[in-house]
């Protein structure tokens, strides 16, 4: 498995498979803008988002990776939303091509940004933020044993309607206890 920064190059392939993606994954997504191209059809407006997610990493703002695995793009693996200050904390979002769902590649690319935002963004505390029905993304969180925090009500605009989320949580300290087990397990 390699994570990477997705670029302009990327496009034709990415493009391909959030196509084959699009019912998969609307139920778990923000509704794109109205205005603007689209940024799955239009390949200049996917350069724009591979430059932005570059000036995110650039500001420590955020950090965004295409997870690739078998030569091919899987899917995507996210920090968003970089707090420093006393916070220092980050939020993850992901999303996996539904015919490479199952096969573990998900927990797998958790646990790399993981790894990275502890180890080498020195970060406090990692959140992952799912809508209650998708259990496919909760089971990513659970088989890695990533603490449940409670219901965040109407936490984000989803698909046209505001959803709960659940939210998860690891910090520092349990990364320093875990995250060997963590990384040995699932990066080896």
């Amino acid at each position: 498995m390699e994570l990477r920064p997705l670029t302009e190059g990327d496009f034709a392939e990415w493009r391909a498979v959030r196509r084959a993606n699009r019912e998969w994954l609307a139920p778990w997504e923000p509704t794109p803008p109205s205005t603007g191209p689209d940024v799955v059809e239009d390949r200049l407006a996917f350069a724009a988002r591979c430059s932005a997610r570059a000036r995110e990493r650039q500001m420590d703002a955020g950090y965004g990776f295409g997870v690739f695995a078998e030569g091919s793009l899987v899917g995507e693996m996210n920090l968003s939303g970089v707090q420093r200050g006393p916070f220092q904390s980050v939020h993850v979002g992901y999303w996996i091509d539904r015919r490479h769902a199952g096969r573990e590649y998900a927990p797998e690319a958790l646990v790399v940004v993981l790894d990275h935002a502890f180890e080498v963004l020195g970060l406090h505390r990692v959140q992952i933020n799912i809508i209650p029905r998708n259990q496919a993304s909760r089971r990513v969180v659970e088989k890695l044993g990533i603490r449940e925090e409670g219901t965040a009500r109407r936490y984000l605009e989803i698909n046209g309607r505001w959803e709960d989320h659940v939210r998860y949580a690891i910090t520092a300290e349990e990364w320093e206890e875990r995250g060997p087990e963590l990384v040995a397990g699932w990066m080896s």
